[in-house]
């Protein structure tokens, strides 16, 4: 199965991503009917358990758009146990080092390019059998996250490393780790340079770069910027901000 995001940035496209903290096939289902380009499964800081993980997998499949994970560590068991479940991407937090981001390669792919074991219980059924074994790691994508001083010191390293498709900034924790204040869609210049150092940086490998963003206005901004891949928020922050203004709507306000 191609993966359609990979098409994309071949093509030199952006895409739109959504991100899922609700542990529950339905919510996945109807929030990725929506026109995003990928869905992302959040483990690291959504209500969301390896369970709940698949139960998602099998709401997005109808839409179409490419089931990914953010997983909760760099660690093989959960990594594995996500592309078995049919996961066409793999964001991994908190990668600072060359050696993290070799491990988080291992991780993801198959002998002899990495130490993946062998057994798609349910990603091998988008292909015929045997099948996904071949292209899995041409098609799936290994994308640490950048967002600590540490990584950004290392970044080239980081992005020499063989095997890594993108990147993926997390706003609220880069700034944490630079002593301001942690939130989306930051409007610091020290940030903003950062920003254009890592577009520079992953241009120059033909590698993407990805960022959570907070309003769909940022988003399109990054979007112009260079960045490759863009979330907006969660399905939870926009129910509740479309609930709020419903009320406040209804009230008059």
């Amino acid at each position: 199965m191609a993966n359609a995001v990979k098409e994309a940035w071949k093509a030199g496209r952006a895409v739109v991503n959504g991100w899922l903290a609700i542990p529950n096939a339905f919510s996945a289902e109807m929030y990725s009917k929506c026109g995003w380009d990928s869905v992302t499964v959040d483990m690291q800081h959504g209500v969301q358990d390896y369970l709940s993980c698949v139960a998602c997998f099998q709401g997005i499949q109808p839409s179409g758009a490419v089931p990914m994970v953010r997983v909760p560590w760099n660690e093989p068991g959960i990594i594995g146990k996500v592309l078995d479940a049919g996961a066409m991407g793999v964001i991994c937090p908190m990668v600072n080092t060359e050696a993290e981001a070799r491990a988080l390669v291992q991780y993801c792919k198959y002998p002899p390019a990495g130490t993946r074991s062998n057994g798609p219980i349910r990603a091998g059924a988008y292909g015929s059998a045997g099948a996904y074994q071949k292209t899995a790691n041409d098609e799936i994508l290994v994308i640490p996250m950048i967002e600590t001083r540490t990584a950004i010191e290392n970044i080239g390293k980081i992005l020499d490393v063989p095997g890594i498709d993108g990147i993926y900034i997390g706003p609220s924790d880069l700034s944490f780790s630079l002593g301001k204040e942690p939130k989306l869609d930051v409007e610091d210049p020290e940030i903003l340079a950062i920003y254009d150092m890592l577009l520079a940086e992953t241009g120059r490998r033909g590698i993407a770069a990805g960022l959570h963003n907070g309003t769909p206005a940022y988003a399109k901004r990054m979007i112009e910027k260079g960045f490759k891949l863009v979330t907006i928020a969660n399905e939870v922050g926009l129910m509740v901000q479309a609930a709020t203004a419903a009320v406040k709507a209804a009230r008059g306000g």
